[in-house]
């Protein structure tokens, strides 16, 4: 068959230089775990994220403003049957000139459908292509995974368990997404992603400390953002909505999975197995449905579509 090797392409209103500038400087735009050389030839470089995914590549070709190649010495990943899948392979960035702008081809030569990690790493470097490297090019600023994300799921799971002395009752669903956990953190952390799965009413920024406002018709939840983990956690807490919300967190845990991501939501809090905890256990159901939707297919069943 024609080349199944992942590639995708983009086009800048900006010089070769500064578009092989940015390729360059790789914790700006990919990772801030990132160890090593990454700006010259024959330069290693090691990539780490979690206890999920770490690689060591060399730089094995640099022509200044034209082209660059990585190769991948080593790889692991801890949810693949074969660890060492992207071992071998080459990440490639080509730049052209035309009209006064400058094309990108980026191609993981190797990565190839065959791969149980091809679809989740599609999508990521999808992500990190088009979204982070791209703005880091037309803006000054990337979007790359940064030192702070560095919890694993099972501190996530067990963080701030409630008092032995006051015990309450928990909400928890398990959920498998299709895509990377940058697509689903972004859903959980921005303006946008929220009104597109929760309710279309949102107001959000993605600030520890910051409040987020979620209006449904006739009333109002107030959530205090606590903690931000890029693409691993996400955590708020309840201020203002119904009686029994108030006072309890809500947590997002996210692991990355060959086919997508698991996401795990836990709200914790509540006093007792009322009415409205059964309610709300239902409806997180339906708005997690919502998210699924949203990052899948692009559009989610955000309030008050959730049923349908």
């Amino acid at each position: 068959m024609e080349n199944q090797h992942f590639n995708t392409e983009i086009t800048f209103n900006a010089t070769p230089q500064q578009v092989f500038q940015a390729v360059n400087q790789v914790r700006r735009w990919w990772s801030e775990n990132i160890t090593g050389d990454t700006d010259r030839l024959h330069g290693e470089f090691t990539y780490r994220y979690q206890d999920v995914h770490h690689c060591r590549i060399r730089i094995t070709e640099w022509v200044p403003n034209e082209k660059v190649v990585w190769h991948v010495v080593d790889n692991y990943f801890n949810f693949t049957g074969d660890p060492r899948e992207w071992t071998g392979t080459n990440i490639i960035f080509e730049l052209s000139e035309k009209d006064g702008k400058t094309h990108l081809r980026f191609t993981h030569q190797g990565l190839v459908p065959s791969y149980e990690c091809f679809q989740v790493c599609h999508d990521a470097w999808t992500h990190y292509i088009q979204g982070s490297l791209a703005a880091l090019i037309r803006t000054g600023q990337g979007s790359p995974t940064p030192k702070a994300a560095e919890a694993t799921l099972s501190e996530a799971l067990s963080a701030n368990p409630a008092p032995a002395e006051h015990a309450t009752t928990s909400i928890w669903h398990r959920l498998l997404i299709e895509t990377p956990v940058e697509t689903i953190y972004n859903a959980l952390t921005t303006q946008e992603g929220l009104a597109g799965w929760w309710t279309p009413t949102t107001h959000a920024e993605p600030v520890v400390g910051s409040t987020s406002t979620f209006t449904f018709t006739d009333y109002v939840k107030e959530m205090k953002v606590e903690e931000l983990i890029p693409y691993s956690r996400v955590k708020w807490r309840c201020i203002t909505g119904f009686a029994d919300w108030i006072g309890t967190t809500i947590t997002f845990t996210l692991e990355p999975r060959s086919n997508g991501s698991l996401l795990f939501l836990r709200h914790e809090g509540w006093e007792a197995y009322t009415p409205d905890f059964a309610s709300c256990t239902y409806d997180w159901g339906m708005f997690l449905r919502s998210l699924k939707f949203l990052c899948e297919t692009g559009k989610g069943l955000p309030y008050p579509h959730q049923y349908e």
